[in-house]
């Protein structure tokens, strides 16, 4: 692993008000897993989309086995050796997923028809590769995200590239289809591909990395191998200051006294059975289990976003009618969606649009739309939540994940929602962001607000909340207190052991 198969030598890329790319130099082996860690917002995506050809006005030069390349479209970093699995999928929902892997590269007959009996069992191929069992004929509008992801992966192995580059392939799976991304992975590297891998999740980079390069800014702060560093060095280097007071921060002592929301026998056919629990005043709910256990189907049934069968929902003591989601703004709820770009934000609006789209009322003036006004209030929340950027004038296009993030939980709050329901709010974000959530989620409880959070990751739901209910197969098979929690026994219920069957 000595041979240098990618190297970038000072590559600078600027957007109005941001240098997002600072005379960056970055540099791969042959057959290493390379792991490219910064905050959100710190040149990572950047980085990877000029070396795919995706950003082409930048600064500087690339070498890919030591020869100068000029890399102006992703065809051509297809053509130099180049695959890349974006956070945000590239799949076209209405194709199948035989199209999709395939999409302009359809091959056919001498007679000049398409061979989709060969593109079939092709597709077939990469799919086991990746561990997923489905028809090549379905629908990617039909998969679920994990699915979508290991869709991803399977297309970028069939151009057979030398480097590939993960952009966060782990956030949405689950620990057995992790397991096979890793076994993918040390495949790949057991073949001399080289991997740049992209995550938050810093178990992971000393699992599977070698080499690791930090960014800051948009500027190289630190390369070396993953044995020389540790987890506080990582964060350290991301963040430019000591963690001293650790990943989370302190909770405030929550009194469960006042119920203000209470769901009783809600079902869905085929989805949730028999939903019953209660959510108190100032408290955070965690909602665990695995993916596919029907967390996400459960906050969208109660938010109107899907049709119940039978079940009720009381506010404050009162039975509520929610048929949809304009009824549960109505009753004080809110929905942080799993996806934030395709469904909580309207990503070519500026940060004041996106966050004063759910209460327009607020900032009118006989009946016309204030842009004063609309100023005015965004600004109160670009402060309040920290949002990074140079205006609220900013489109949510141009800001990091995590700041993106905020800008939801801002529309909120604007709306003068008293239950939130954040569905994975620290998904794909980094260290540093993620401790401002949780300061954020901390001051809304505090300010007697209540909130229902759905997360994959143990250590965050154990950390953040004062209840927890594990669901599993549309079943809530467990409530465990926040004294009691710990992973295993998260676990048990997740799994659906016998004793708590």
């Amino acid at each position: 692993m000595n041979e240098v198969i990618l190297k970038m030598v000072e590559i600078g890329k600027s957007y109005p008000g941001v240098r997002a790319l600072d005379h960056v130099d970055f540099e791969a082996k042959k057959g290493e897993v390379h792991a490219l860690m910064g905050e959100n917002g710190a040149g990572k995506s950047t980085l990877m989309k000029v070396l795919n050809g995706v950003i082409t006005d930048y600064e500087g030069e690339i070498f890919i086995k030591g020869k100068k390349v000029n890399i102006c479209s992703p065809t051509s970093a297809q053509n130099a050796g180049v695959s890349i699995i974006f956070q945000e999928f590239n799949l076209v929902n209405t194709l199948s997923v035989a199209e999709n892997i395939f999409l302009g590269r359809l091959y056919g007959t001498k007679a000049g028809l398409i061979s989709w009996v060969d593109i079939f069992n092709n597709t077939k191929e990469l799919l086991k590769k990746v561990g997923l069992d489905i028809d090549p004929k379905t629908k990617v509008k039909d998969l679920s995200v994990a699915e979508k992801q290991m869709v991803e992966i399977a297309k970028a192995l069939s151009y057979n590239s030398e480097i590939i580059v993960m952009d966060e392939p782990s956030a949405t799976l689950t620990k057995n289809e992790l397991d096979n991304l890793f076994k993918i992975i040390f495949d790949l590297k057991s073949n001399g591909v080289t991997v740049i891998y992209i995550s938050h999740r810093l178990e992971e980079i000393f699992e599977i990395c070698d080499s690791i390069t930090i960014l800051r800014d948009g500027r190289s702060i630190k390369t070396c191998s993953v044995k020389e560093i540790d987890r506080e060095g990582i964060i350290e280097g991301m963040v430019g200051r000591s963690m001293e007071e650790g990943e989370y921060p302190e909770r405030p002592t929550v009194k469960l006294n006042e119920v203000i929301m209470e769901v009783n026998n809600l079902n869905r056919k085929n989805v949730l059975k028999d939903i019953s629990f209660r959510l108190h005043k100032g408290e955070i709910l965690g909602l665990a289990g695995l993916v596919g256990a029907g967390r996400t189907e459960l906050v969208r049934a109660i938010f109107g976003a899907d049709k119940i069968d039978s079940g009720e929902i009381k506010i404050k003591g009162k039975k509520v009618k929610i048929k949809n989601p304009i009824d549960a703004k109505r009753n004080g709820m809110a929905l942080l969606t799993e996806d934030r770009k395709q469904q909580g934000l309207v990503l070519k609006f500026s940060i004041k649009s996106n966050i004063s789209i759910t209460k327009l009322k607020k900032i009118c003036k006989k009946g016309l739309l204030s842009k004063d006004m609309e100023s005015k209030a965004a600004a109160i929340y670009v402060d309040k939540l920290l949002i990074k950027t140079p205006s609220s004038k900013q489109k949510a296009l141009n800001l990091s994940g995590g700041n993106q993030q905020k800008v939801v939980i801002g529309k909120w709050l604007f709306a003068d929602s008293e239950i939130l329901f954040l569905d994975e709010p620290t998904r794909g974000i980094d260290v540093g962001a993620k401790y401002e959530i949780y300061c954020i989620m901390n001051e809304l409880i505090k300010e007697g607000k209540s909130i229902i959070m759905i997360s994959s990751e143990m250590p965050e739901v154990i950390a953040m909340s004062d209840r927890i209910i594990v669901m599993h197969e549309g079943q809530i098979k467990g409530e465990i207190s926040k004294d009691c929690a710990s992973p295993e026994k998260i676990m048990e219920y997740a799994i659906c052991t016998p004793e708590n069957s």
